[in-house]
């Protein structure tokens, strides 16, 4: 007996929930994109000022050929802002985490009774439970899908905070554990190789004044506890040992990844100018792909230290000379407010040499960036978002994590992908020029350009026909298919 047909009414209608930054909207985007395209309605909530930093920023440009598409907002407890001055903004995660801990809840349930069609499912931002999603999805009585925008070794690298915590292990008693080869200690993680404490996020020790970031991510990982489904953005050629190991701890895992190489899929057949959609909160500058349009394949190192992460004046000087010391073509990304959200004043001097060799936007199109033929290493912060994208590339990294997830994305990268070498935490300008060189013209850069290849091929073994990421998503599909007519 031939399937009835599903009509408009009773497709399936998915409300997706990320986290207020970047990297989170971006990954969750690409997510949302691909269910939409597979027959599924899609409500997309973001807080008022993302959104409005989003259309500004021409993110929301693609919508006009998506109908059952829709973007709907919660308030962030930001002031309001003129639209001119939207892009200086700085929005202070803590501030905006702290407003939505106490008041996401409600103005999540308000808005979901106003929803023209009923909730199929959630897919929640694996660390939005801290706004009770797992309990708004409870009380709609609807399943939830937590979405890790992070690899599977960062999301194992957080879950190591409860581990650790019923083992008795942390938190420590003082600072002084964070010295004296203590931080070198093996951790044993299932699927893992080599990794230590100083691997795993740097908060995991409770030590004040960030102490309440551990009871965060033990809460976070005790959230995941409960969840039915999980969604890792990674796929399994790259992380096979420990996905195993996730998949015998948890009900349902989809490894589903690289996104964009999946979007790329469908992209083949549609009228889009290019692969790329804008889903940034910044404008991206077209000035940065011209200038690459003159440089020679593999000769420019790009630059970007992610769209959170703040330094200080004197280690971004030290990473600028170190460029210019190298002799190597760059395209540096620094945003307005890296400088502990202040405006970058460089030296004159150094502002002066960097004109011969380099290149400096505030932002820019990530993914075109690293596609760029010119483009031959790329120095990095590790957020996830930036890996995924550059091993998509098959372009090697320099490694200078500095926060959270990065640091064990760091160690997968040089030690167990092979695809990259890490800088020292101390930024000196000899190391960056030592660094960059190596990369870009020397032996150790050759070999890790060349495993870096080896994984953009994998990555789209796993995204093509039969791939296990492009199974994934089918099943993932057909799961909420079936949640529907439950």
């Amino acid at each position: 007996m031939e399937a009835m047909p599903i009509t408009e009414e009773k497709k399936p209608h998915v409300v997706f929930i990320p986290f207020p930054a970047q990297s989170h909207i971006k990954c969750m985007l690409k997510l949302a994109r691909l269910l939409h395209h597979n027959g599924l309605h899609v409500t997309f909530i973001n807080t008022q000022s993302n959104h409005n930093r989003l259309v500004k920023s021409g993110g929301t440009s693609w919508l006009d050929d998506a109908p059952g598409f829709q973007f709907k907002t919660v308030p962030d407890g930001l002031p309001s802002t003129p639209d001119s001055d939207i892009d200086e903004q700085i929005q202070t995660t803590e501030q905006v985490s702290e407003y939505l801990a106490v008041n996401f809840l409600d103005s999540f349930l308000e808005l979901v009774g106003r929803l023209d069609t009923p909730v199929t499912c959630i897919v929640s931002d694996g660390v939005m439970t801290f706004t009770k999603t797992l309990f708004a999805a409870e009380k709609l009585g609807v399943p939830i899908i937590l979405h890790w925008t992070v690899a599977a070794c960062g999301f194992i690298g957080f879950y190591q905070a409860k581990v650790l915590m019923e083992k008795g292990l942390i938190p420590v008693k003082d600072e002084s554990y964070l010295t004296k080869g203590y931080l070198d200690t093996l951790v044993d993680i299932p699927g893992m190789k080599g990794i230590r404490l100083r691997d795993l996020p740097e908060h995991i020790l409770g030590v004040k004044p960030k102490a309440w970031a551990l009871k965060f991510m033990i809460e976070v990982a005790k959230e995941a506890d409960k969840a039915s489904y999980m969604i890792i953005h990674t796929f399994d050629g790259l992380e096979s040992s420990l996905i195993k190991e996730l998949k015998s701890m948890f009900p349902k895992i989809y490894t589903i990844g690289p996104l964009q190489l999946l979007l790329n899929q469908i992209r083949e057949n549609e009228s889009e100018s290019s692969n790329f959609s804008s889903y940034s909160l910044w404008k991206e500058e077209p000035e940065c792909l011209r200038w690459l349009q003159s440089k020679e394949p593999n000769s420019v190192v790009y630059v970007n230290f992610g769209s959170l992460a703040k330094m200080s004046l004197q280690d971004l000087v030290e990473f600028g000379w170190g460029l210019v010391n190298s002799y190597q073509y760059f395209l540096w990304i620094i945003r307005a407010d890296l400088i502990d959200g202040k405006p970058a004043v460089l030296p004159l001097e150094l502002e002066e040499v960097i004109k011969r060799r380099g290149f400096i936007g505030r932002w820019c199109s990530q993914e075109e960036v690293l596609n760029h033929p010119s483009v031959g290493g790329f120095l990095t912060h590790c957020g996830w978002g930036s890996v995924i994208e550059s091993l998509c590339a098959g372009v090697p990294m320099i490694c200078c994590p500095l926060s959270g997830d990065q640091k064990i994305n760091c160690a997968q990268i040089c030690k167990e992908w092979e695809a990259g070498m890490e800088i020292g935490r101390n930024v000196k300008r000899e190391e960056v020029q030592k660094r960059v060189t190596e990369l870009m013209v020397g032996v150790e850069g050759a070999r890790v350009r060349k495993k870096a290849m080896e994984w953009k091929k994998m990555a789209e073994i796993s995204t093509g026909p039969n791939g296990s990421s492009s199974l994934n998503l089918e099943e993932l599909v057909t799961e909420i298919g079936m949640l529907s007519r439950n």
